[in-house]
């Protein structure tokens, strides 16, 4: 069995590699299959299709984003993404890409993307009451905005996005602690 697991394991990282480089339409089977080491036939036996590949790659990076932003702050979320970024690279949210380059048409894709970006919108809003004491969705979606943004313009402007994003998160969360009423 662990020989099993250290096979996929190999192959879900081959995989995450190359799609996030070339795109999941650009990657082909062959290339796959060299880069992780395998025949055609396992890398069917473990994960079904190109498709049931893809979304094993993003099941798998989401377990690992969730580790990494598990945090009380908002500027400890956005630590979090520049530390993500220096490990993992920056070339703009693999889920968005891939979700874009099918049309949005694979389910298995279109559900792991949806799980993501809900479990984003949710750890923001968690961390919004965590900062100010109460829910604010606009604040919320603002940060989830300046997430979004920040995670593309990295792709291209590199790190000093981070860190503009940090400054503007901090402003806005300063702003909501200012509108809230004071309890004596």
């Amino acid at each position: 069995m662990q020989a099993s697991n250290d096979i996929r394991a190999r192959l879900l990282d081959a995989a995450e590699a190359l799609f996030d480089r070339h795109g999941f339409t650009a990657t082909g089977m062959d290339r796959l299959t060299s880069a992780a080491g395998i025949s055609s036939r396992t890398l069917y036996k473990h994960v079904g299709s190109k498709n049931g590949l893809m979304a094993a790659v993003l099941q798998a990076r989401d377990r690992r984003f969730r580790r990494r932003v598990d945090v009380a702050s908002v500027d400890a979320f956005f630590a979090a993404l520049e530390t993500w970024f220096a490990e993992e690279g920056a070339r703009g949210c693999l889920f968005l890409r891939t979700w874009r380059e099918t049309g949005g048409d694979v389910p298995e894709i279109a559900e792991a993307m949806s799980r993501h970006k809900a479990f984003m919108q949710e750890t923001i809003g968690e961390l919004v009451v965590s900062e100010i004491g109460s829910r604010d969705e606009a604040l919320a979606d603002e940060i989830l905005v300046l997430f979004e943004g920040m995670v593309h313009a990295y792709t291209y402007r590199g790190e000093a996005m981070a860190s503009a994003a940090r400054r503007a998160v901090h402003t806005l969360v300063s702003a909501a602690r200012a509108r809230e009423p004071k309890t004596e």
